[in-house]
């Protein structure tokens, strides 16, 4: 509901770094509620579609392209504009599996030991992009592995079926 509360600007408005209106190719870029937006050391801000049937990397097609090159492009610069950190000083990438189900990319300062950066778990905003160009089902054909706790729902539905 947090997600839809900020794409309907119904709470979060005043946080809003920026947002392209576009309803195909558009998003919302806020900081992440981790961030306290005092220290560019540990800088975090999620971007948000305005698409609500994308809800992970494996929905991700070609078609998609433009709304991606957005959200690196526009984002990147909207970061260097109103906190002065460079594009090449950000990490841009997806977790898989996400934390929720809506799909959201993440930015961050190269310097931020942000949970979810590893390889498992993070992928590159660049990459997804040039996998989907060479490959319009990339992340409907590729497996994909990620972490999970023990404690997890999901890790125990994978011991039942005999899955680890």
């Amino acid at each position: 509901q947090w997600v839809y509360n900020i794409l309907e600007k119904k709470a979060e408005t005043d946080r809003i770094v920026h947002e392209n209106p576009d309803p195909s190719n558009g998003f919302v870029l806020v900081p992440d509620l981790k961030w306290n937006q005092n220290q560019l050391d540990d800088l975090y801000l999620v971007a948000v579609v305005h698409r609500r049937e994308i809800k992970s990397l494996r929905d991700l097609t070609a078609e998609h392209l433009p709304l991606l090159r957005n959200v690196l492009q526009e984002g990147k610069e909207a970061i260097a504009k109103r906190f002065g950190v460079p594009g090449s000083q950000l990490r841009v990438y997806l977790h898989y599996q996400p934390s929720y189900y809506h799909l959201h990319v993440h930015f961050t300062a190269l310097s931020h030991d942000a949970p979810g950066i590893s390889v498992e778990r993070a992928h590159l905003l660049a990459d997804v992009i040039d996998n989907l160009a060479v490959d319009s089902t990339f992340y409907q054909k590729r497996a994909l592995t990620f972490p999970l706790r023990a404690d997890e729902p999901l890790f125990k539905k994978f011991q039942e079926a005999g899955k680890v």
